[in-house]
């Protein structure tokens, strides 16, 4: 991983921006390589093209014509349509429904056949969906009353399309090939996934978007609707895991179950045809998730996918060891800024962790961190990265989508609680470094400053992008504009970006979509659930008589519920379920809509590093070779303070940036303060010296009292650590067992 180099010092950081390989992703050769290569380059460029329009052709000179398209850009469901159909097709296409085969000799020539079977049943359905949309160009009427209509969409498109959906996804849990073949019955699932969006075009397009959840809705929706509900969850499973397709199917049973259960919980019954009419549209999968993933989301993995082939990501993260390599446990504050710089562009934790992790991690047990430390090290900063301004992982657009507050005030809100997230996590780094007496890195194996400062023009892209945000330019013509910076800049560097390499890049854009596009797709099942259930103003009325005990116990009980929604799940799906669970609950006590969603914004972030289901900690313990509990345990105590955050900026607003400057400047300095002195708590490490226990106790005290934000509480906090100061220098309490009796060494 390091390389000397005469002119610049060691490169320590090299293959930061090569995109882990999954362990069920297809590895194709051949044709089947240059067919989904070109598959998933124009479905990347499809979006950024329909984003901008027929402006980005204009850019060309006129060179491109485009005036046979009438719609484009498209209307907005069918976009979202065409989004989702075109991640379900390349995402079976590129991953694998089950593991490789260690043994080749087996045959499953009997899979072939019947999926062959399966393939003409899913080619018959597609055919059908096409065959309604040249009756209804011809004039034909449709509508769910009709026994007619009702025989063609129930037996001729919807019967072949379930059959063909349903026994492909079971036979490809057991069709086990090389990495190197397409299978069967993922085929037929590509093909299940482009019947169910034709049938939606179509239909949609006859205005029966207002009829779903009537009588009226022609029964084909519902159908399409289960069909495209399994299919979306299947690829979920794939590319996520279970987690959030077991909470998925929890909140779908409680659909049809909901009217049974007692208290809060009881529902009004609901018919399946009434909710697969109705989740299959802005209500549920193509609601604000798609919404968000379709647009931003999608445009800045562009624009990720275009810093990665310039090699920006290998820049980050040595100029981060050229800045503080030095400093004591240096790797382990390199982890801190460059987790940040890369976690806020990649949108997920975990994905974080494996990017940087492989390189700081060994280094940080090199320098003498213990491996379960490193790794917790490593998934609190990663973790961060997602509450990082100017982009947060893209949870600011879903935040925006949702609240309707414009992206800036949110990106500028987010500043403050972001900078005490990561001082936070530094001064658990700094102290654990100072009890250990660790060193820092020497100058030979370090990158050079001044060479690492000639080639700062590698942070142009990013300054594009905020200064294009904060000019007034929209969301999409800032990360349009960031990308086209990104591929000139290139330019300067030795991987000049050409046509080869754009097209490289958009073809990785399509591939590292797919995961938060199914994701985002999946979590609109629970937002529909949500919605169409109305367990979410149940859930508020619930908060509301807990707050008439108290408040804090309430906000508390908000916590825990952000934290247990988003455990097992990426930050943009966390943060979308707690948004419509949580969220109303805390804006219906009093509470402002943007304190109200970061808060739930920031527990669904640190879910990644809370113990049992921590993501990003068993990532981290992946590399470190750590037992991953007790990475996760150690990943929550770094970011302990972390979890103090929220009801700092709940008690006090001027952290959201709300108030005059000597407000938030006072605010934000004493929050700091108190964020030093609850580190220094946890690890029993104050002003250079060991803390006793009772010491401690009375810097978590203080700490508290700092964090409240009213300037009595702020004397309290000052004036007591002011006391510990002065019993460590004047008294000095022998430390003896401290650290071994409380257990938090």
């Amino acid at each position: 991983m390091t390389q000397a180099n005469p002119e610049t010092g060691p490169i320590l950081a090299e293959g930061v921006d090569q995109e882990p390989v999954e362990h069920n992703r297809r590895i194709f050769t051949g044709g089947r390589l240059a067919f989904i290569a070109i598959a998933a380059g124009i479905y990347a460029f499809f979006h950024m093209a329909a984003l901008n329009g027929l402006s980005i052709f204009a850019m060309t000179g006129g060179l491109v014509n485009l005036s046979f398209l009438p719609d484009f850009p498209m209307e907005t469901w069918n976009f979202r349509i065409v989004h989702v159909a075109g991640a379900l097709g390349l995402g079976f296409l590129w991953f694998a429904g089950c593991g490789y085969p260690t043994d080749m000799s087996r045959s499953q020539r009997w899979i072939d056949v019947v999926s062959a079977v399966l393939l003409l049943a899913a080619l018959f359905s597609l055919g059908v969906a096409i065959w309604f949309a040249v009756d209804i160009a011809a004039g034909v009427k449709w509508n769910g009353i009709s026994k007619e209509i009702k025989f063609k969409e129930t037996w001729l498109y919807g019967v072949p399309l379930m059959v063909a959906t349903v026994a492909s996804i079971v036979l490809s849990w057991f069709n086990k090939r090389d990495r190197a073949s397409l299978t069967m019955p993922d085929i037929v699932l590509a093909v299940c996934g482009v019947s169910v969006a034709v049938y939606l075009i179509v239909i949609y397009g006859t205005l029966m978007r207002n009829a779903t959840g009537t009588p009226f809705a022609p029964i084909g929706i519902s159908i399409a609707a289960v069909a495209g509900t399994l299919l979306i969850m299947e690829l979920t499973r794939r590319v996520a895991g279970l987690a959030l397709v077991i909470i998925s199917l929890v909140f779908l049973g409680y659909v049809f179950v909901g009217h049974l259960l007692p208290g809060f919980l009881n529902s009004p019954q609901i018919t399946w045809e009434r909710f697969f009419s109705q989740v299959y549209t802005d209500t549920g999968i193509l609601g604000p998730t798609t919404a968000v993933s379709s647009t931003y989301i999608i445009l800045f993995i562009i624009f990720a996918a275009f810093l990665q082939s310039s090699k920006v990501g290998d820049y980050f993260v040595n100029f981060a060891f050229a800045l503080a390599g030095r400093a004591r446990g240096g790797p382990a504050k390199v982890a801190i800024f460059a987790s940040g710089l890369m976690g806020m562009i990649n949108g997920t934790s975990a994905g974080n962790v494996v990017a940087t992790g492989s390189l700081t991690i060994p280094l940080m047990k090199k320098v003498g961190y213990d491996k379960k430390t490193a790794g917790a090290i490593e998934a609190g900063a990663s973790t961060g990265g997602q509450i990082m301004p100017p982009i947060m992982g893209a949870g600011a657009f879903i935040m925006a989508e949702i609240t309707g507050i414009p992206y800036a005030e949110i990106a500028i809100a987010a500043i403050i609680p972001a900078i005490l997230y990561f001082v936070s996590i530094y001064f658990m780094v700094d102290l654990e470094a100072a009890k250990r007496a660790m060193r820092g890195m020497r100058d030979d194996e370090l990158p050079r400053v001044a060479e690492m400062l000639k080639r700062v023009f590698l942070f142009l892209p990013i300054i594009i992008l905020i200064v294009a945000l904060f000019m007034g330019y929209s969301v999409i013509r800032a990360g349009t504009l960031a990308t086209a910076c990104a591929a000139v800049v290139s330019w300067l560097t030795p991987y000049p970006m050409g046509i080869k390499s754009i097209f490289k890049s958009f073809e990785n854009a399509g591939q590292m979509s797919i995961q938060i596009i199914a994701v985002c797709a999946c979590a609109g099942i629970i937002v529909g659930v949500i919605s169409l259930t109305g367990v979410g103003a149940r859930f508020s009325n619930l908060l509301l008589e807990i707050a008439d005990q108290s408040q804090l116990l309430a906000m508390f009980f908000a916590m825990c519920i952000s934290i247990l929604l988003g455990m097992g799940m990426p930050t943009t799906a966390a943060y979308a379920v707690a948004a419509s669970v949580v969220a109303p609950g805390l804006v219906s006590l009093g509470i402002p809509l943007l304190t109200a969603h970061f808060f739930v914004f920031y527990f669904a972030v640190v879910s990644a590093i809370t113990p049992p289901v921590a993501l990003a900690s068993y990532a981290a313990a992946g590399i470190s070779g750590a037992n991953p509990m007790e990475t996760s345990t150690a990943s929550f105590k770094i970011g302990i303070a972390a979890f103090i955050v929220p009801f700092m900026f709940f008690y006090n607003s001027a952290l959201l940036m709300e108030g005059t400057w000597l407000e938030i400047l006072r605010a934000g300095a004493t929050a700091v303060v108190g964020v030093f002195l609850l580190s220094s708590a946890v690890q029993g490490w104050f002003m250079g010296r060991a803390a006793v226990w009772f010491l401690r106790i009375a810097l978590a005290f203080a700490a508290l009292a700092m964090i409240e934000g009213g300037w009595t509480t702020d004397l309290i906090g000052i004036g007591v650590a002011v006391v510990v100061v002065f019993i460590q220098r004047v008294i000095k309490p022998k430390p003896g067992a401290t650290l071994r009796a409380t257990g938090m060494d």
